[in-house]
């Protein structure tokens, strides 16, 4: 197979550059990529960058791996760990459901060149479009990847909060991605348009199989949104649940704890978390997230009834879950933090 591509180079230092895939071209033959190149217009990715060189045609590069977990359900694993220049970046769980009109993903990853590797496991798998890229909520390493698909055709599809809290957060995003991953793996990544905003509960037909979303109020982050396919019974439930991935509170410790109580009532019968798995039996593969969130507000309560101060008090909060998650010392700190303010004003 065959994809148009264009060299675009950071406009203050050229030797950082990347290999851009222009979106929606998929041939089998390098002549039909070349007809259609010349009806595109390339890809730009923002005044910082210039193209070294026109567009051309090359052999499609790598996809991304996907396992099929269910009739039409695909899903990538993204590594336990935080972004860094090993990874690039692909540190969160991608979905992706197939119809019988068409496609949709559910969330990008951190950078563009994820998105073009989703799409390239698409194109290998199916010719349908992709009609829609729902984003379950507003963190960098599930969102930068969407652009790659959104102008292939694709509409995004977020939480009604998710415009307004991407645009007051994307350029510190970008900066801190850009040193974790390196400017040239972020290349061509720039913030997705918002197309649809759900804010209580909406349906997506592809087809044979009806993705119904439900908006959140404040849990793991501002802006949750959780996806179930009717077809399979699986709930795509994006940061709302973790596994092996210690949870990460950017939100409310309450608020989080009584929306899984309530996702219970979903009718799922498997879940995609947002970080681990990528598979789990649900309700069963909540639980060990419930009782983080569970020991972390019983102990943040105490500490605060205590007096303690803040500073001593995120030392001993959660403790006893150190052993049971990955990257608890890069993210416990902080969940207490979070957790402790919110019980001074319980």
């Amino acid at each position: 197979m065959f994809e148009a591509v264009v060299t675009l180079c950071l406009a203050l230092s050229r030797e950082m550059c990347r290999e851009v895939t222009l979106p929606g071209i998929w041939a089998a033959e390098v002549e039909d990529c070349r007809a259609a190149l010349a009806a595109v217009s390339g890809v730009t990715g923002g005044p910082e960058l210039v193209a070294d060189g026109p567009p051309r045609c090359r052999e499609a590069g790598p996809a991304l791996a996907f396992d099929e977990i269910a009739p039409g359900v695909l899903v990538h694993r993204g590594e336990v760990a935080e972004a860094d220049r090993g990874n690039l970046g692909d540190i969160a769980n991608i979905a992706v459901v197939i119809g019988t009109r068409s496609v949709a993903v559910i969330d990008s990853g951190s950078a563009r060149w994820i998105g073009e590797a989703v799409w390239r496991a698409i194109r290998a798998r199916t010719a349908l479009p992709v009609s829609h890229v729902i984003l379950t909520h507003v963190h960098p390493d599930h969102v930068f990847g969407a652009t790659a698909l959104t102008e292939a055709g694709a509409m995004v599809v977020a939480h009604v909060g998710l415009a307004r809290a991407l645009a007051d957060r994307q350029a510190g995003y970008l900066d801190s991605l850009g040193r974790l991953i390196g400017p040239s793996a972020l290349i061509g990544t720039v913030p997705p348009p918002v197309d649809r905003a759900v804010s209580g509960e909406a349906e997506i037909d592809l087809g044979g199989r009806v993705l119904r979303l439900r908006a959140w109020p404040p849990a793991h982050s501002g802006t949750d949104l959780t996806v179930l396919d009717s077809a399979s019974g699986v709930l795509f439930a994006g940061d709302l649940v973790f596994d092996d991935h210690l949870p990460a509170l950017d939100g409310t410790v309450r608020g989080w704890a009584a929306v899984l109580e309530e996702m219970r009532q979903d009718g799922a019968s498997l879940v995609v978390p947002g970080h681990g798995g990528p598979v789990l039996p649900w309700p069963a593969g909540g639980a060990a997230t419930a009782r983080y969130l569970e020991v972390l507000a019983r102990d943040a309560r105490a500490a605060v009834a205590k007096g303690e101060r803040l500073g001593d008090a995120v030392g001993h909060i959660a403790a006893e879950e150190r052993g049971r998650w990955r990257l608890f010392d890069a993210f416990n700190a902080r969940n207490a933090t979070v957790a402790f303010t919110e019980m001074e004003w319980e």
